[in-house]
């Protein structure tokens, strides 16, 4: 008999239909059925699936007694509450690296048009103007990188950067022993060393606002932000001044505080590029999502070590 399977993210059919191959699905993505009182009628779900923006709460886990695997679908995990799982015993697995490439290639192209005001010169030529009007724009390539979480998605764009001739250092909360990139003990010691800042730092309270105003004075007027980590890490209100007052040149956003309602402080400046959250999103990253969520659940369920653990 297959395992029942609580499913908390919105899928789409053919998606529920694979799953549906190994577990005995429960799709329940409406954010108000997900009340602990509501999910209480899936009291024998042995497994939940979720993501780091919708997560697991204790409260939810509490409704939940059979619950023993709870996996985000991503690498991001942080609004799954993982003490209250450790307590429990409850296996945490993601789908770290699945989406890698995807996601660092999303980086550097809302880098590149950021950097080279790419909308700005679509806009200018569709209303009939030409490259006369236009200021001179700074090179991408031979510039210094800060890459803000030098992790698997990190080192991605790290190895993009150099692959544009780039200088590469880092900020994580501990040096990495035996890495080569420049090591910074802080966000803003990266910022006031670099022409390009890309965030790419876990969610959660501890990275919360971690990119602030001092981080975008550090940054500097020729500086340019690129946030494909978290909406809640880059201060909303902080960049959309240091935007309209010159102090960074630009900045590409593909993740907002507050989403999925647009950053309104952001909308009329011409000195932003926005995507609605998309950079992980490609037939191949999302094919692998599903099959490192299948791999991770039949193999635990089977008795054998996950791929990609968090609690194990």
């Amino acid at each position: 008999m297959k395992p029942e399977l609580l499913v908390l993210i919105p899928l789409k059919a053919e998606h529920v239909a694979l799953i549906s191959e190994h577990f005995q699905v429960h799709h329940v993505p409406d954010l108000a059925d997900q009340a602990p009182e509501r999910l209480a009628q899936y009291a024998q779900a042995p497994a939940v699936l979720t993501n780091g923006t919708i997560g697991c709460s204790a409260a939810q886990l509490a409704v939940l007694p059979k619950v023993e695997l709870i996996c985000a679908l991503g690498a991001g995990f942080e609004n799954i509450d993982l003490e209250a799982a450790r307590q429990r015993g409850i296996a945490v697995a993601n789908g770290a690296g699945t989406n890698d490439n995807c996601v660092a290639d999303h980086a550097m192209a809302l880098l590149l048009a950021s950097v080279r005001s790419v909308v700005v010169a679509d806009i200018h030529i569709r209303r009939g103007g030409w490259r006369d009007t236009l200021p001179a724009l700074p090179n991408v390539s031979g510039k210094r990188m800060g890459v803000l979480g030098l992790g698997t998605i990190g080192r991605q764009i790290a190895k993009r950067g150099l692959g544009f001739d780039m200088e590469v250092g880092y900020h994580n909360r501990r040096r990495i022993e035996g890495e080569a990139f420049t090591y910074f003990d802080s966000a803003e010691g990266l910022a006031a060393w670099a022409d390009y800042l890309m965030v790419v730092t876990p969610g959660g309270p501890s990275t919360r606002h971690l990119v602030n105003a001092k981080v975008f004075e550090a940054l500097g007027p020729k500086g340019y932000v690129v946030n494909v980590a978290r909406g809640s890490v880059v201060d909303t209100a902080a960049l959309a001044h240091a935007l309209k007052h010159g102090i960074i040149a630009g900045a590409g956003l593909d993740v907002y505080e507050g989403e999925p309602e647009a950053p309104t402080a952001l909308l009329d400046l011409h000195n932003v590029v926005l995507t609605p959250h998309v950079a992980g999103n490609s037939p191949e990253a999302t094919n692998a999502s599903y099959q490192r969520f299948i791999g991770n659940a039949t193999r635990y369920f089977a008795g054998q070590p996950m791929i990609s653990p968090i609690l194990a």
